[in-house]
């Protein structure tokens, strides 16, 4: 697709709410940004659950119902759920999303990893933390191995084929292009891939062009430039918009939010919109038009709107 598909993913399960009083973690605040995010150009809505008394990350299924449903009120954007869920959930926990409520795009990582934020603690004393549970989240994923194994991917594949969920894979590191492509000698992986390539997470490859470029020339190898499309993620600031303007050179496309970067610009706190309206103006300048969500829906072959279970 010529045209620049954009992601916005709206507050994830890292941020936490004391970084910024933007982050939207209610039902009804995840529904606004999304309407708003959508009007600025996001063609995809990626969405986590969030307490909407404390903001913690959830795998609460009415909640995570109440937020889909809201969302889907406001507008007609692609809702992609994550399966990566939290810290110390589990694959069960996490994939649940799918079954329950069948939609249209879900998360599909590909390999277990060291995933760490615990280095933002250090931002913040402990009188500076909104909630009691902060502090202890980000300093505890120091030790947290992130896990994906053969046997859960597969389980995570199988149910999002159950419902005609399409996956979009998520590879931190080049060896998740290599267990992809296992996945596709399996038959258990059909083509043309959606990939997002995750740059810039404390444990797994980093987000420079060289990177990038890296993993692209990988990917060509092991599927054909002609069975995968790709977006990519650069986690933090300028990670975010480095990355992404340099999908947007390159023929790929582009995913921003709170979820991987809370700045506008350096010291400028961002709402979510305010991302996607940046790399849109971005993409302008590169004269790369924006998708809408029908034509991402007919470009990614997905079962469309009507067919999700909320």
């Amino acid at each position: 697709m010529k045209k620049l598909i954009v992601t916005a993913a709206l507050t994830g399960a890292v941020t936490v709410p004391t970084q910024t009083p933007y982050l939207p973690y209610t039902p009804e605040q995840l529904a606004e940004d999304a309407e708003l995010c959508a009007k600025a150009g996001a063609s995809i809505i990626h969405v986590h659950a969030r307490n909407p008394q404390n903001g913690a990350p959830t795998s609460d299924m009415e909640i995570f119902g109440e937020i889909l449903k809201a969302i889907k009120a406001r507008t007609d954007a692609i809702i992609c759920t994550t399966t990566g869920g939290g810290v110390g959930m589990t694959p069960a926990d996490r994939v649940r999303v799918v079954p329950t409520w069948k939609p249209e795009l879900a998360t599909c990582n590909m390999g277990s990893m060291n995933f760490s934020v615990h280095p933002i603690a250090r931002r913040f004393k402990d009188e500076d933390y909104k909630f009691a549970w902060e502090k202890a989240w980000l300093e505890g994923s120091e030790d947290f191995i992130f896990p994906n194994t053969f046997a859960s991917i597969k389980h995570f594949m199988l149910e999002m084929r159950k419902t005609n969920t399409r996956p979009e894979f998520e590879v931190y590191d080049v060896g998740h292009l290599y267990n992809l492509h296992f996945m596709l000698k399996e038959g258990l992986v059909d083509t043309p891939i959606w990939l997002q390539f995750v740059m810039g997470v404390l444990g797994g490859i980093r987000a420079t062009l060289y990177d990038l470029t890296h993993m692209l020339d990988t990917a060509n190898r092991l599927f054909g430039p002609e069975n995968y499309n790709w977006s990519v993620i650069g986690a933090g600031y300028p990670h975010q918009f480095n990355m992404c303007t340099a999908a947007i050179m390159l023929g790929g496309h582009a995913r921003v939010g709170l979820e991987d970067n809370i700045f506008l610009r350096r010291g400028v706190l961002a709402r979510n919109h305010e991302l996607v309206e940046k790399i849109v103006r971005i993409a302008g300048e590169f004269d790369r038009e924006i998708a809408t969500p029908a034509e991402v829906r007919e470009f990614l072959g997905l079962k469309g709107i009507e067919n999700v279970g909320f």
